[in-house]
């Protein structure tokens, strides 16, 4: 079973680059405070990182 992250939009995309702002949208997170659940992966995790700044990232067991 692979592993699962929970992951939390804590800051608005107004004011960041477009690029950014696709990363969140594709991430599955509209609104501040919303919570999306991936399963962990390079490409995931990648996306994450780029938007590191914007999102609180939980591991989930």
């Amino acid at each position: 079973m692979a592993k699962k992250v929970k992951i939390t939009l804590l800051k608005s995309t107004i004011g960041q680059k477009p690029d950014k702002r696709a990363t969140v949208r594709s991430l599955g997170l509209k609104k501040i405070n919303s919570t999306v659940e991936h399963e962990e992966s390079p490409a995931i995790r990648g996306m994450i990182a780029s938007v590191s700044h914007l999102v609180k990232v939980e591991e989930l067991n």
